[in-house]
């Protein structure tokens, strides 16, 4: 009798506990958001800034606020959150802790669309078409040489740590060979910055990540089937590899949109979903959520970092996370090796 309740009130306690978490997160991110805003060479206070958000107040605070904070801010979160809900739902489709857009070469292709389209001179308004683009043709390269060892656990984040590799080089070569003024154009595609952000962007990218994110909450029931094993899955009436495609081509779509906004910001990904299972449990619609309010929150706090606390000016957002994204990577393969070891005994 004593299991059983227990049994019963554990899902309860998980979806509290969530719950709670997601309303920390969202307290934090205000926070964040109104610091964002206030923050900078002209010092505003956060009410006021607030108010400016909405076109209250002095003309000069609007102007500062709506014209070049709000929108390097929102470009943050809405990022942060695409990143960190795409490596979730990669992890998760792989079945591998280390999975996720950046590890895998998707940002790394994103990249490399946006820098190739800049190099033909086309309009910038096409960019995230390109980083999408981009994004596909390496999930395409990492399909063609892993996709028939899913089910070894290094062999797909050494072959994604391949393709990563060689489009960053090709990113590189473009950048080298580009006339001076384009050159800085299209630097942010090698480390990823938040820098000179716009409406239109903002507008642009995070519609279309909305979007990606209302469709991969609406999948969650399909991945959760997924989660049972083919057969099971197979018995259920799904086509698991016709879904698991899908699902996977969603999750790129969510990673390239987020690129196209920022570059190839890398740790999110990879790190929010293993921070969300550690504190809220096992998957479920609400982690999802939970994801994407510490993935805004963590890229936000990021950006705030390398623009009021770091001595060294104009450091990219990219930077400050790669920096912190290298350790928690080498530590979560040692701990992978030592799960397939203890499995092959």
């Amino acid at each position: 009798m004593t299991f059983q309740l227990r049994s019963a009130t554990a899902p309860a306690l998980r979806r509290r506990r969530t719950l709670l978490l997601c309303l920390l997160a969202l307290a934090a991110l205000l926070v964040l958001t109104a610091t964002g805003l206030s923050t900078g060479e002209v010092s505003i206070p956060p009410l006021t800034a607030l108010r400016a958000l909405v076109g209250l107040g002095d003309g000069g605070d609007v102007l500062v606020v709506q014209q070049f904070r709000a929108p390097r801010v929102l470009a943050a979160l809405i990022a942060g959150a695409g990143l960190a809900v795409s490596g979730a739902l990669l992890q998760r489709l792989f079945r591998n802790p280390l999975a996720s857009p950046d590890v895998v070469g998707v940002t790394g292709g994103a990249s490399f669309g946006a820098v190739l389209l800049l190099s033909l001179g086309a309009s910038q308004l096409l960019v995230p078409l390109a980083a999408l683009g981009g994004g596909l043709v390496a999930a395409a390269l990492l399909g063609a040489f892993a996709w028939r060892s899913r089910a070894a656990v290094g062999r797909l984040v050494l072959v994604g740590l391949a393709v990563q590799s060689a489009l960053a080089a090709a990113v590189n070569l473009m950048i080298v060979r580009f006339p001076a003024e384009l050159a800085s154009t299209a630097l942010q595609w090698t480390t990823g910055s938040l820098y000179g952000r716009t409406w239109t962007e903002v507008w642009a990218g995070g519609g279309a990540i909305a979007v990606a994110l209302t469709a991969v909450l609406l999948a969650d029931r399909r991945v959760a089937v997924l989660d049972l094993g083919d057969d099971s899955a197979g018995g259920l009436g799904l086509r698991p590899d016709r879904d698991r495609l899908r699902l996977l081509l969603l999750a790129i779509t969510l990673a390239s949109l987020a690129a196209a906004l920022t570059g190839p910001v890398g740790f999110v990904a990879l790190a929010v979903p293993h921070l969300v299972r550690y504190l809220a449990g096992p998957p479920t619609p609400a982690t999802l959520v939970l994801c994407g309010l510490l993935g805004g929150t963590l890229l936000l706090a990021a950006d705030l970092t390398v623009l009021h606390l770091l001595p060294v000016a104009g450091l990219p957002v990219g930077a400050m996370t790669a920096t912190l994204g290298a350790p928690w990577l080498l530590v979560l393969m040692i701990r992978q090796g030592r799960v397939t070891n203890r499995s092959t005994r």
